[in-house]
């Protein structure tokens, strides 16, 4: 059920150009990948401006399209940094803390870091579109592991744009060319995969972002059908929302969704150049 929205386009403070990430704190303060301003943006829960920080260039503390963003359980913000193929982490006031990754296909290299989450043990996951893999790293950026290979078999990847983990630890891709969501153990092991191209129940036109409520239901970006898709977390389509538009619980190509702990469901409607709040559905 749609509950309030804010944002128009524009540069000021609480307003956006192509939000493209967000995330949800544990204190509930809201953050917005704010893509083609080059910023991040920090609000309460209701969406009132707290702070911002950012602007363009390949400095610690700058970007170049921050694509997306994830909050850990203690404060610290990761920013997907696209085009300067990078992670950078902040602390909860916008402080720049540190920075990994360079352009490249190497171990901790990346080529266009879509996608950023972060386990309750502090883990960092990345989806590495254009290498065709999750990384996972420690929470100070040392690499840890890689899976994914090319192709449409079990476990492999054409184009993964998407992450999220669950409490439990499970780690979920969505995979734009393949229009499916896979599942996996913390250790990139594959569980599951549900999906296929299409605009019925449980299928998708471009799965962009996703994320994992503490019930563990599963939310994904449904972006070129301009909707939200709900699931259980093995993959049963549970309900679905939104249509192409610009009114209240309408979208124009989302791409970032956020869950929080009181199951409220954030979404960054991107090129309606805003964020919108939804209470917990069935």
């Amino acid at each position: 059920m749609f509950v309030k929205k804010w944002g128009t386009q524009g540069s000021e403070d609480g307003e956006f150009y192509h939000p493209k990430g967000v995330a949800v704190a544990s204190d509930g303060n809201v953050y917005v990948a704010d893509m083609s301003n080059d910023r991040i943006q920090k609000f309460t829960s209701e969406g009132v401006f707290v702070r911002k920080w950012g602007t363009e260039g390949s400095g610690d503390g700058e970007f170049n399209e921050p694509y997306d963003v994830a909050v850990a359980s203690d404060g610290s913000v990761y920013v997907a940094d696209l085009r300067n193929h990078r992670i950078q982490k902040f602390t909860s006031e916008g402080v720049f803390v540190s920075q990994w990754g360079t352009e490249g296909p190497g171990d901790g290299k990346f080529d266009y870091p879509y996608n950023v989450a972060v386990a309750s043990d502090g883990s960092v996951y990345v989806a590495d579109r254009s290498n065709g893999r999750i990384q996972k790293f420690t929470s100070e950026g040392v690499f840890v592991s890689k899976w994914g290979t090319a192709g449409t078999g079990e476990g492999q990847f054409r184009q993964p744009n998407g992450v999220a983990v669950a409490s439990d630890g499970s780690v979920y891709v969505g995979e734009r060319s393949n229009q499916r969501i896979h599942k996996f153990t913390s250790e990139g092991v594959f569980v599951t995969q549900w999906g296929a191209n299409g605009t019925g129940d449980g299928q998708f036109q471009v799965p962009r972002s996703l994320t994992v409520a503490s019930d563990g239901s599963v939310y994904v970006v449904d972006m070129d059908n301009h909707r939200i898709q709900k699931f259980t977390a093995t993959g049963v389509f549970v309900s679905k929302w939104g249509t192409a538009g610009t009114g209240d619980g309408q979208f124009l190509w989302p791409r970032g969704v956020a869950a929080a702990s009181d199951g409220s469901v954030y979404v960054a409607d991107t090129v309606n150049h805003r964020i919108q709040k939804f209470s917990p559905g069935p």
